[in-house]
């Protein structure tokens, strides 16, 4: 069994259990996947961090790997306070405000929100090139 965080295009995030990857996939692909809040169809994996099991062997080991951990979480959290001060949040229209800055010489806007991953290939397509942040959860 896996365990995945889940998003649908309208940034609801949920979890859900499967059998293994493959299901996930078979299910997505077959459109039999839902949002528990909205019931969108438009399902994508979110960012997940694995399960570690510690015993006293690797005990130690896993105290470094959680304080590497834990100080690449504080560099994600910075870079996302960075971003929300200094750029506009434009939500799901991102995709559209981009082309009109990156087509507009004049316009000098930064800005950030969510696409999927077909909107980022047809930007990608465009010459247009996006940066994908991690986005790490405040009161997580």
């Amino acid at each position: 069994m896996i365990k995945y965080n889940l998003k649908c295009t309208n940034n609801h995030e949920f979890e859900s259990w499967f059998s293994d990857s493959s299901e996930f996939d078979k299910l997505n692909k077959n459109n039999l996947l839902a949002c528990i809040y909205c019931s969108s169809k438009k399902i994508s994996k979110s960012i997940m961090s694995p399960m570690v099991t510690v015993s006293k062997k690797n005990g130690k080991k896993f105290s470094k790997i959680e304080k590497a951990f834990k100080r690449e979480k504080t560099k994600l959290i910075e870079i996302r306070k960075y971003i929300e001060n200094n750029f506009e949040y434009v939500g799901t229209d991102f995709s559209k405000k981009v082309r009109e800055i990156y087509y507009d010489d004049k316009s000098k806007k930064t800005i950030y929100g969510t696409t999927s991953s077909e909107e980022r290939k047809e930007l990608a397509d465009e010459g247009i090139d996006l940066l994908t942040i991690p986005w790490i959860s405040k009161d997580n």
